[in-house]
């Protein structure tokens, strides 16, 4: 876009009605298009609704005078901007699939069956995803390692999957919230001005609340909803032991994914390697479950080689003689994800349109306005993080665009920016998740492979998130100021 098209386009103002407009229109289709397909909405049709979004989005600004080349620059940089997230996925499909047929995936469920009662799973699953994720600093890895795992033993011990997704997470995002390794706790400070771990330390008054309501929560449900009686796994055990070759040696490999997280490792590197690792050791630990893949008497070089590739790129089944464990012991590997990709790309267009004619910036500036009192500041904040998830499907710019949007309200009010910084995690980063068409939403749903709309009620921790910082501002509750500095 040239310098003068950005002149131009500034004079272009839309109403708020005008920006809403497209959102009101998407909402209605998305809900109407759920009601008609159910969980197979995933499955593409809502991608096409995101698309009709765009090209309502699009008509609008045709008509206010905006340039089509201009709006697709945008929806350009927005995919852009996704092209980590992208690669990341299709590394997420690729080391499940090579966990899979190395055995460490199996060896988790083998090992965890053994050690994690149903009594205690709920909140076990919690705290497990709460202190990976606080060591890796990351939601999405916590998801695609030990998550999937625990969504096997979940499935494996007649636990609700929706439940157990939902506690998995709950703890998953506590610890990215808190984790100094978190690229969203590190850029809500910088956006907000603050700096890191004031940023943390301030975080903890409404987080460490929500994650102690929320094991609560969880522990009332394993206690009233699930069995808590004696479970016999033996059959389940020993059709696992038949099937693959256990041994916690074959623990090295997610031990050196979390080590490289933890070292700061980008993540595309982090899970090539686990998704190489997982290759070798599925040569050195599992040959007879690369014979039985290759449908060969035999394993040959070939016959690994096209087993392994198989297993990154497209669907995996692994017959164990057990019906329970079958729907386990498969993976989609890349061609898996590649509904969740389609869900981002589309998502991304939507976002682009919007933010090139201007609609995003109408409707938070609308939401400034509201900011009068110090408690409608926190929530004109809270409900743009809100809106821009729910609008650009992405959680990055649900803390940059109101962070930049609100930085001098606060100062105004005489509120120091880890005031801003904390509602911008408590809003932006967790809700992300319960957006069916948001990046984050679209992950987790296509990781653990149960839809947003079923573990939504139970990401306890997510939601009550947005309200704890409602709460605790409307109480006025340690809100701190901002120290005068002495001549």
């Amino acid at each position: 876009m040239t310098k003068t098209d950005k002149k131009n386009q500034k004079k272009i103002n839309l109403s708020l009605n005008e920006s809403l407009f497209p959102i009101l229109l998407l909402i209605i289709f998305l809900s109407f298009n759920v009601y008609v397909y159910g969980d197979d909405a995933m499955g593409g049709s809502n991608q096409f609704i995101l698309l009709l979004g765009a090209a309502a989005g699009i008509g609008l600004g045709v008509f206010k005078g905006f340039k089509f080349s201009n709006m697709m620059s945008q929806v350009a940089e927005n995919l852009k901007s996704v092209t980590g997230a992208i690669v990341i996925l299709l590394f997420v499909g690729a080391l499940s699939g090579t966990w899979l047929i190395s055995g460490i995936i199996p060896s988790m469920i083998y090992y965890g069956l053994n050690i994690l009662h149903p009594s205690i799973f709920l909140p076990s699953c919690l705290i497990i995803c709460a202190i990976i994720s606080i060591a890796t600093g990351s939601s999405w890895t916590t998801s695609a390692t030990v998550g999937i795992a625990l969504i096997g033993i979940s499935k494996a011990i007649g636990i609700p999957v929706e439940m157990s997704a939902g506690a998995i997470i709950s703890g998953a995002y506590f610890g990215d919230k808190l984790s100094p390794l978190s690229d969203t706790t590190n850029l809500a400070p910088a956006i907000s001005g603050s700096d890191l771990f004031t940023h943390i330390k301030y975080l903890t008054i409404t987080t460490v609340p929500t994650i102690s309501i929320s094991l609560i929560i969880f522990i009332i449900l394993n206690f009233y909803m699930i069995s808590s009686g004696p479970t016999d796994n033996t059959v389940l055990l020993e059709a696992i032991n038949q099937t693959f070759n256990i041994t916690p040696l074959i623990f090295i490999v997610p031990f050196i994914v979390i080590v490289l997280i933890i070292k700061k490792t980008p993540p595309i590197i982090a899970l090539f390697t686990g998704t190489i690792l997982g290759a070798i050791f599925a040569l050195i630990f599992q040959q007879d479950i690369l014979t039985q893949l290759s449908n060969s008497n035999s394993l040959t070089f070939e016959g690994a080689y096209s087993a392994i590739i198989n297993s990154i790129t497209v669907d995996t089944n692994i017959e164990s003689g057990n019906s329970e464990l079958n729907d386990l012991f498969t993976s989609g590997g890349m061609l898996g994800m590649m509904n969740t990709i389609w869900l981002v790309i589309s998502a991304m267009v939507f976002g682009g349109v919007m933010e090139s004619i201007g609609a995003l910036k109408t409707i938070t500036t609308s939401l400034l306005n509201l900011g009068k009192s110090t408690f409608s500041l926190f929530a004109s904040t809270a409900g743009s993080c809100l809106a821009i998830n729910l609008t650009t499907s992405d959680q990055y710019l649900a803390i940059v665009i109101p962070g930049k949007m609100f930085e001098k309200a606060f100062k105004e009010k005489n509120l120091a920016p880890e005031n801003l910084s904390r509602t911008l995690e408590d809003t932006g980063t967790v809700t992300s998740v319960l957006i069916p068409w948001n990046s984050c939403g679209a992950y987790q749903s296509g990781v653990l492979g149960v839809s947003v709309l079923d573990y939504f009620f139970y990401a306890i921790f997510n939601w009550l998130s947005f309200f704890m910082t409602l709460i605790v501002a409307g109480f006025n509750y340690k809100i701190k100021k901002l120290e005068i500095k002495k001549a």
